[in-house]
């Protein structure tokens, strides 16, 4: 058996690797939290939490009736220069007693994947989401997109909503738009009344869709004629660039 200074002797190798260990510890801090998304994107809610998100693709309440392939999350997700020019026009909104409402933001390209194969499996009309047309024209009509300028990062459909208000009965075509201004149409109405000149139109949808339309070129955005809540930046940063990481929380 080892006599104590025998012992004394053996655990000091161990004593002075842990304290070597240990001082490596305290220079290197640990890591703060590594953000999954590539440079350049960011959270809008990092960027500014009052815009009010309701990401139809992340679950039932959209024309595929299902999650779409990509949304883990119902968070939207944009470049970080698209979530800074859609906050100037929150803050335009908020002077108005209003609230920007986004449906949907970056979109992975293999969620605009998803999509055209279900669109190309054929079906009847849909009441609720496309009524004058039959599920596998959509692709040919343009309601549904082969590529999506939403899988750029800099693309966002959205509403204006009266904030902490109560909104219009939901059109009888497009997602249930509870809380949101009217505009004629819900968002993802597959029609030619989503054109964002379309007319005839109620006086107040057409106020609205020229609110909305105005505050957005202002900030640097331009609108996809055939529907009137699809916005894209400009000056995109990655204008030949399409992306296909999951959509995800924090």
């Amino acid at each position: 058996m080892p006599g104590r200074a025998e012992r004394g002797a053996s655990r000091r190798p161990l004593l002075g690797a842990f304290f070597a260990a240990l001082a490596l510890a305290i220079a290197s801090p640990l890591p703060a939290h590594a953000d999954p998304l590539p440079a350049g994107f960011v959270r809008l809610a990092d960027v500014d939490p009052t815009i009010r998100q309701d990401i139809r693709y992340a679950g039932p309440e959209n024309f595929l009736h299902r999650k779409a392939d990509g949304y883990d999350a119902p968070v939207c997700i944009l470049t970080t220069q698209a979530a800074k020019a859609l906050s100037r026009v929150q803050k335009a909104m908020t002077e108005k007693g209003l609230t920007l409402i986004v449906f949907d933001c970056y979109r992975p390209a293999r969620a605009v994947t998803d999509m055209g194969k279900w669109t190309r499996e054929g079906g009847p009309p849909d009441p609720q989401w496309y009524p004058t047309v039959e599920r596998g024209d959509l692709i040919a009509k343009g309601y549904v997109g082969e590529l999506s300028s939403h899988s750029r990062g800099s693309t966002v459909d959205l509403a204006i909503a009266g904030a902490g208000k109560t909104g219009p009965v939901p059109p009888a075509c497009g997602a249930p738009d509870g809380g949101t201004l009217d505009f004629g149409t819900g968002f993802d109405c597959f029609d030619p009344m989503s054109e964002t000149a379309h007319r005839p139109l109620p006086a107040e949808a057409a106020a609205n869709r020229k609110m909305l339309l105005a505050a957005m070129r202002a900030a640097g955005f331009r609108n996809y004629a055939r529907e009137w809540w699809h916005f894209t930046l400009a000056k995109e940063p990655f204008p030949k660039q399409r992306f296909d990481f999951p959509v995800t929380a924090d």
